[in-house]
């Protein structure tokens, strides 16, 4: 599926939220690899589920074929710097849920991208009558949890000691969802 083009101004950068086209295949791989590297907020270590440029352009194709699947990327000065996805689910008994992803470069962290890609996945569910979204999140990422609350997802379980870090030590994730009624 498809949104319209959104601009933000925000601090001095600007940036729009798009939905994803085939020709950003090359710039979203790149950037994948890049943002895994810089956070151990993903499932992934750099270079781990690696997705080329022909598996994205294969993702970008169905997803905007699909009414329960939405890309989107933030684009800034021309380049690619994060992108969000939601992934739905063609069995109808687990039709009306959605489950969502976000990755920013971490230099533009503090701008409002991951806020404003949640933002414009909550509007597009809303308005294609998804009634539940979905999305998992590192137990230390506390800033996250704080904004999934906010926008009205809440806490439905805790899979314990379920990533192992770069310190050593076992992390548990947490379940979030938002319905929407």
């Amino acid at each position: 599926m498809r949104i319209n083009p959104i601009e933000f101004h925000i601090c001095n950068l600007s940036y729009t939220i798009r939905s994803a086209k085939e020709n950003d295949a090359k710039n979203l791989s790149e950037i994948r690899l890049q943002i895994d590297g810089e956070t151990e907020n993903m499932d992934r270590e750099k270079g781990e589920a690696y997705i080329d440029e022909v598996g994205f352009k294969q993702l970008i194709k169905e997803d905007t074929k699909s009414v329960h699947n939405l890309f989107l990327v933030c684009e800034s000065n021309g380049r690619i710097v994060g992108f969000s996805r939601c992934e739905g689910n063609q069995l109808k008994r687990m039709s009306h849920k959605v489950e969502f992803g976000v990755c920013v470069l971490k230099d533009l962290w503090g701008y409002s991208i991951g806020t404003n890609f949640l933002k414009e996945t909550i509007r597009w569910a809303d308005k294609n009558e998804i009634k539940k979204v979905t999305l998992n999140v590192l137990e230390t990422n506390e800033k996250a949890i704080m904004l999934y609350k906010k926008y009205g997802f809440e806490e439905e379980g805790v899979l314990k000691k379920d990533k192992l870090l770069s310190d050593g030590n076992y992390y548990n994730t947490v379940i979030m969802g938002r319905f929407n009624e």
